[in-house]
């Protein structure tokens, strides 16, 4: 995020634990007073979707209470919140894509604390743009480009979910489209436009057609790529249960920020060809 901060001609500081800590509380007030910020961004989250059946509190403490307490924070020193989240606050069973309005069912633990940490933003600071994205991937951490990679070193051929459709969206364009709210933000916060607003990359993928789009870019590369072999959800079960339909409707911020991210399959290439370069997607 950092990088396209320079990009965007935004200043930012980036803190994370022990500096703030979203489960330590008393850290929070400390670090916004020391940093003096005009827009807080939260991009924290417990994000491990299987471990979080198992443990719950965590998830909760971090995705929720945590959520919390930031937006308290920074609702008293009347700072605007930005703060992400994720698609699994639906259930997936719509055939069409999730607009704002959708009424909410989360699945599984991480849904549930994603969905329990967007009431209480909402509730503590009225200065807040929640956004919701959906099958995020980056050269940084664990992910789904990485694990395909590692993957196909040693696998001639991988099986992938062929039954669940979203959208694959990088984080380094949801960074370009966070620091552009942000901006508003900053320059108009009582007349900027406030609420829930879903982004995600254009275009729609199902898991095994994400997978063949990273093979395709990294064979001609001269990195590892394997056949994909389709399969359906309940061949591959998992702790928690994953949405059908990831797929959300991004008009309202595009109406309301003039904010667009690129076709998901525009932005595969940049990604794994800065991971093959680097090497840190092997363990």
């Amino acid at each position: 995020m950092m990088e396209r901060a320079k990009a965007a001609d935004v200043e930012a500081i980036a803190l994370g634990r022990p500096t703030l800590d979203l489960t330590a509380p008393e850290t929070i007030d400390v670090a916004i007073d020391q940093t003096e910020p005009v827009v807080v961004v939260n991009a924290a989250a417990y994000t491990a979707v299987d471990k979080a059946e198992s443990d719950e509190t965590l998830a909760f403490a971090l995705n929720a209470d945590g959520a919390g307490a930031l937006a308290k924070s920074t609702a008293i020193r009347q700072l605007p919140l930005i703060h992400l989240s994720t698609d699994y606050v639906f259930d997936g069973a719509k055939s069409n894509p999730y607009t704002e309005d959708d009424p909410v069912a989360p699945l599984g633990v991480y849904g549930k604390s994603k969905l329990a940490g967007e009431q209480q933003v909402v509730d503590a600071n009225s200065s807040y743009v929640i956004i919701r994205t959906s099958w995020v991937y980056s050269p940084f951490g664990a992910n789904f480009v990485k694990t395909m990679l590692r993957l196909a070193e040693t696998c001639d051929e991988v099986t992938v979910v062929a039954d669940q459709i979203g959208a694959p969206t990088s984080a380094l364009d949801i960074a370009d489209g966070v620091f552009a709210v942000a901006r508003r933000l900053a320059d108009d916060a009582p007349n900027a436009n406030t609420g829930v607003f879903h982004m995600t990359a254009a275009g729609e993928a199902s898991w095994a057609d994400f997978a063949e789009e990273i093979f395709k870019v990294s064979r001609a590369a001269g990195g590892p790529a394997a056949r994909v072999k389709p399969i359906r959800t309940e061949d591959y079960p998992t702790p928690a249960k994953r949405p059908a339909n990831s797929r959300l409707d991004c008009a309202k911020i595009e109406a309301a920020y003039r904010i667009a991210l690129p076709d998901w399959r525009a932005s595969v290439p940049g990604v794994v060809r800065r991971l093959l370069e680097t090497g840190e997607w092997r363990p």
